[in-house]
């Protein structure tokens, strides 16, 4: 029997994930970066509590580009982890479960995660 007379099933390569999927994987992420992160500030904090000579021998290396990415990035997913975690509160509450409603808060969530990070950013930039 030939294989090509038999249909084959969708597979990863042309199926395309809905954005609440995407938006799921990428709160798990996020969560993870989080908790990563949380290492890297503490370590910060403990060379500031440790003394000034040992903190300033780590500002080099914030504000190197790795630095510089870390803390974007630990601020990004800060704020979309956040802003997902909102809408999993509404979820429980029983709200929001309309596919219109999901797909809105989904886009708003990326949206108001990446507001939040320029505005931070700007914010840090401008002090």
């Amino acid at each position: 029997m030939s294989s090509s007379k038999h249909p084959t099933s969708p597979h990863l390569q042309i199926y395309r994930l809905p954005l609440t999927a995407l938006l799921s994987i990428t709160h798990r992420v996020t969560g993870v970066i989080l908790a990563l992160g949380s290492i890297v500030l503490v370590w910060i904090l403990a060379a500031a509590a440790n003394s000034a000579s040992y903190y300033e021998a780590m500002i080099p290396h914030l504000q190197s580009w790795y630095g510089q990415l870390f803390l974007l990035g630990f601020i990004f997913s800060l704020y979309l982890h956040f802003c997902n975690g909102l809408r999993h509160l509404f979820w429980d509450a029983g709200y929001g479960f309309e596919l219109e409603t999901v797909d809105l808060t989904a886009k708003l969530a990326i949206v108001l995660a990446l507001v939040l990070t320029v505005a931070t950013w700007a914010l840090a930039a401008a002090g």
